[in-house]
Parts: structure tokens; sequence; C-alpha cells
């Protein structure tokens, strides 16, 4: 009889955030979890940032004009902590749908002020959290409000279908990333991206890469892309040439599904909001894989090598235990005689600071 492989489903949600609104963000990506759970999605990615949005303003304000520097505080002020209520709720959901779901957020560093990551989280589908990616180098803007990650978030995760893995935005055409990748042998791949790109299309950018992802590492990919809406406009206070530029065909939007193939069975979507959704049949790598197996009979290791660091580096580190120093007993009845009766805690405190201990006997 021999092995088996799966038919997967999986759905790229295409939806814009509920701009800069942590907790309206979260509420309708559950909502979209559990719809794309309820048509029988077993997979489902999210574009990137989803929760609360892309720091898309530096496309059209100075980094120092007040408005980037109020848009920005009100990013980190949004931004989730791993795990927080917003992880639970999202966990809850993907629970409920039984689906993997793959979701761009902005993560702050819990009990700390002024440095977040652009992260995909992972969570499976008995609804705990997998692991996340932080995106290992930021992009144009997003350098002033996002910190790179580091090699111990990269890499692809498990699940029942076999490893699976996600990029955000340009890691996906970094060579190396997807090249370690299809060493860890992802089967499917998820792509987050941004609801637009500047002034370049986002459609043709998206295609362009999930069909190269595929191609070389003969996983299926999903890519999800964010949308435009009138919110985030209102928000951005764009005069009326931006405006009229994001109206534009093609500015936002293009999600997609490819195959091994490297052939898109999905997509693209317009510049409206849906859900993309195909039958994925993890035997088609196998196919593919016998042709081309770049992480295995089609390479040359004795030619071709790639090490990944997985360390994540420490800033701050203590060593060692702070012993405080003690004086002998004798000294210590003699502090206390001179102190007076029920003075124990003051007594200790100076015995651990000798200086104090000088200055209370004079």
């Amino acid at each position: 009889m021999g092995d088996t492989y799966p038919v997967v489903k999986v759905a790229a949600v295409q939806a814009a955030s509920v701009f800069l609104d942590r907790e309206g963000s979260t509420e309708k990506a559950c909502r979209l979890i559990r719809e794309a759970g309820g048509n029988g999605a077993r997979v489902i990615a999210f574009p990137e940032s989803f929760i609360p949005a892309h720091p898309v303003w530096y496309h059209h304000h100075p980094a120092t004009s007040a408005i980037a520097n109020r848009l920005a505080v009100e990013l980190f002020k949004n931004s989730i902590e791993i795990p927080g209520p917003e992880t639970a709720a999202l966990c809850a959901a993907a629970r409920e749908a039984n689906a993997y779901v793959v979701i761009g957020v902005c993560e702050k560093i819990p009990q700390t002020l002024g440095t977040m990551f652009n992260t995909q989280l992972y969570i499976g589908a008995d609804g705990a959290i997998i692991r996340k990616h932080q995106k290992i180098m930021p992009t144009g803007g997003e350098r002033l409000v996002h910190m790179g990650g580091f090699g111990d978030t990269f890499g692809a995760f498990p699940t029942e279908f076999g490893p699976m893995s996600g990029l955000i935005c340009g890691e996906n055409s970094n060579p190396l990333a997807v090249f370690a990748l299809t060493a860890e042998g992802t089967r499917i791949h998820t792509m987050s991206w941004p609801c637009y790109l500047g002034r370049a299309p986002l459609g043709n950018r998206v295609a362009v890469d999930s069909q190269a992802f595929a191609q070389m590492s003969k996983a299926f990919v999903v890519s999800a892309c964010g949308v435009i809406d009138q919110g985030m406009i209102d928000r951005l206070e764009l005069d009326a040439g931006e405006k009229k530029l994001l109206g534009e065909p093609g500015r936002c939007g293009g999600s997609v599904i490819v195959a091994p193939n490297s052939r898109i069975i999905a997509g693209p979507l317009g510049a409206e909001e849906g859900i993309l959704y195909a039958e994925c049949d993890i035997e088609t790598g196998i196919q593919m894989k016998l042709r081309h197996d770049f992480a295995g009979h089609y390479n040359r290791p004795d030619i071709f090598q790639l090490h990944v660091n997985n360390a994540r580096p420490r800033i701050y580190d203590i060593h060692g235990t702070r012993q405080p120093e003690t004086l002998p007993d004798a000294q210590r009845v003699a502090l206390e005689s001179h102190l007076g009766p029920g003075k124990h805690d003051e007594a200790d405190q100076a015995c651990v600071l000798p200086s104090k201990m000088k200055k209370l006997a004079q």
C-alpha cells in the first residue's frame, strides 16, 4: 500500500486591518478564521501586520513629521504581546476552526516601551501557539518602528501535514532564506504581504515571488495580501494626489495560491476583501522533487553549503549571584544595642551597607 499524503484545503485571507485598532483587528481576524474554517480550510494565512496595521504612513510623510510620530506611537500602543489577550482570542478561534493559522502582527516586548517586531504568529489546530517568526530585516519605513528578528525564530514548523513555513513580504525573495526552508522540507509555505508597496503595484510582485518560491522549494505557496479601506485613508491624512494613487487598479490586493509546479491554482484577487481557497494535494510535491530536489539529489553539498545561526544574542545579561555583605555576630549585637530595641530590620540593612552603619554609629 505504501505511504499516503493528504489533500489540504488552504485559505488566503485578503482583508484590511481595523487601522491601528488592536481589539477591532483581533475581532475581525477571529471572525475570518471562523469563516474560513467553516468552509473547510485547514491552513489559514493572513496579511502582514494585520494586527493592528502596517506602518504605511512612511510612504507619504517624513519620518520626523508630527503625524508620522503620532501614528508610530499609536502603533506601539496597539501592538500585542505574545502571549496575551489577543493571542488567546486567536488561539480560541483556531481551535474552533480546527485550522492552522498564520497571522501577521506587530509585536512588542512585554513590559517595555518602544521596541517592536514585525511578526508572523503560528497557531496550531489545537489552539496552541506553535511559534512565532520575527522578520529578520525590516524594509524601508519599517526600520523606523521595527527591530529585526534573529535566527531563533526562523525556520519551518511541524504540522499534521508535514513541515510548514512562513516569511514576511521581502523575505520571500531572500535566496538564502528560501533555500533554508527548502532544506527543512517545507510543504506549505505562507507569505504575508502588506496592503500596498508605496508606488509599486503589489499584485505583480506577489505573483513573481510566490511562483519563484514554489519553483525552488516544490511547496504549495499561500500568499495573503492586505487591502486599503477608507478608514485607513482617513487616518493617513493624504492629499488629493495620494488618495488618487491609492485608488489605482493593482495598487493593493493580489492574493494567490501556487502549486509546487509554480502554476497559480487560485487567484489573484483584485482590490476587494475576500478569502481565496484551494485544495493542495501534497503528493504533487513528490512529482516535482523527483525532478528537482534542491536540498537533495539536485544539488552539490561538496560545492554549496548554507549555515544558519539559530542563537539569539543577548544585549544584557547578569552573571553570578549578588551576595550581601554581613558583619560578624559581635558587631551586629553592638549595632543593635546602638539602634535600640525593635530595630532588627535597620540593623540588617546597615550590616549590608557598611557606609550606613558608620553613619548610624556616629
